[in-house]
């Protein structure tokens, strides 16, 4: 709740005193002699008193009723302090003209533009017995629906949510679920948009979603209150409030196939962010998207454990990388029969060595496959590829991920950074994709 401040005036004021002034406070003051009081006047002043004392009783009474019925009003109508101040009660005026809801009124207007969602990927684990096995691994993450074409509803969430996973599926705030294709994906900023068909979205939850309203994330200053919605722990969705602590913090993030980026740019909150909440909204009080749900800190470089340290990204941030994957083609995994390859053998580079050596993060060409799709368009020992059709690379597990989405024989443009001068350029060079199955033959 924002506290009202009222400023009395009169504790401001200064008085001056002259020099008689002063004097005629502080003198001594004479004996008076004192008359016997008639028995007449001392019943006179006995009932002059009584009279007093119910005045000023009574006004007292009326004075408490006032201000009771002041503050019962005040519940139901926000006070208006001016325009440059924001009350705490529901719908109330900010100096921008929009409305400063209360966390209720929050989180019922944007329920339904939020989405939860469900992976199922393959994950290596060493076995009892020793060796590895693949298991498959379920987890849960958050989205916001932020778009709409002819054919798909798009929905934002962190690239670590999908990371992986080889089928996904979305529930909506009816608890309606619908299976989901990922559509981008953004490495390097932790982002990747989620398409759901809209033919499979029944009717009724259709009138029951709705695309979230996009806020001015620049606008946020130290202490602002948000609100933040996700599925924690893969509960469902659930609330949590809290306030804007630092802006534009840094943060070292680690993916499951061992890839770290630094995420920069954050807004850090102390509204409970946990596992779960990862990809959901982080709103302000008119309940406009803010940012994107992303981390949290659970313990200091010094081991001490840590409270209430989320970060988010800020959409300002995002909307640019958002608005590139949500005009992306939707793709689908390609069946094991039309399987492609690029012809490299590379490794990744870490966020260690892009820093000391300013080298683009990537995937950095060990060698490249003689005759291969990769040899034929050209690519050259030392080339650092970054990008497959617009989807950001940073790894060569990342770039199998994505190779399962194109078949054999498509043309592809890929992003490389190569080294001339002294300096990397970047070149986008077309390749024409092998199939597995001839290499295998």
């Amino acid at each position: 709740m924002n506290e009202q401040f009222y400023n009395d005036n009169n504790r401001n004021n200064e008085y001056h005193f002259t020099g008689e002034q002063l004097n005629r406070a502080t003198a001594p003051k004479s004996p008076k002699t004192k008359k016997p009081m008639s028995a007449g006047k001392k019943w006179a002043m006995v009932l002059s008193m009584a009279l007093a004392f119910g005045l000023v009783a009574g006004s007292a009474m009326f004075g408490v009723n006032a201000a009771g019925s002041y503050l019962l009003e005040s519940l139901d109508e926000p006070v208006q302090l001016d325009q440059t101040q924001t009350t705490s009660s529901s719908g109330s005026a900010t100096s921008d003209g929009s409305t400063s809801g209360s966390v209720t009124e929050v989180a019922q207007n944007a329920m339904p533009s939020l989405v939860t969602i469900s992976t199922m990927s393959v994950e290596e684990m060493r076995s009892f017995f020793g060796g590895t096995q693949q298991y498959e691994v379920e987890s849960a993450g958050t989205g916001v629906i932020v778009g709409e074409n002819d054919t798909e509803l798009l929905i934002a969430t962190n690239y670590h949510v999908v990371e992986n996973a080889t089928s996904l599926s979305v529930g909506f705030i009816d608890e309606q679920s619908v299976e989901a294709e990922i559509k981008g994906t953004d490495v390097n900023n932790d982002l990747a948009v989620v398409a759901v068909q809209l033919s499979d979205i029944p009717d009724d939850t259709m009138n029951q979603i709705k695309i979230a309203t996009i806020g001015d994330s620049d606008e946020l200053q130290l202490g602002d209150q948000v609100v933040a919605i996700g599925n924690a722990l893969g509960y469902g969705q659930s609330v949590t409030s809290g306030y804007v602590s630092a802006l534009d913090r840094d943060l070292s993030l680690t993916y499951n196939d061992g890839t770290t980026i630094e995420s920069t740019g954050l807004i850090q909150t102390d509204a409970a962010i946990n596992s779960g909440n990862s990809g959901g909204a982080l709103l302000n009080m008119q309940g406009e998207l803010i940012g994107i749900n992303e981390a949290k800190s659970s313990s200091a470089t010094s081991g001490a454990s840590v409270d209430n340290v989320g970060f988010a990204i800020p959409i300002d941030k995002a909307q640019t990388s958002l608005q590139e994957m949500m005009n992306m083609e939707t793709r689908e995994r390609v069946d094991a029969s039309e399987a492609s390859y690029l012809g490299i053998q590379g490794s990744d580079v870490s966020a260690e060595v892009t820093e000391l050596y300013n080298i683009p993060s990537g995937v950095v060409v060990a060698e490249v496959v003689e005759n291969s799709p990769a040899d034929q368009a050209g690519f050259k020992q030392g080339d650092i590829l970054t990008a497959l059709d617009g989807r950001t690379v940073s790894s060569m597990s990342q770039l199998q991920d994505v190779l399962q989405y194109y078949a054999a024989g498509e043309k592809v443009d890929l992003t490389i950074q190569r080294a001339e001068g002294g300096q990397y350029q970047e070149q986008t060079v077309s390749v024409t994709l092998g199939s597995v199955q001839d290499v295998q033959r």
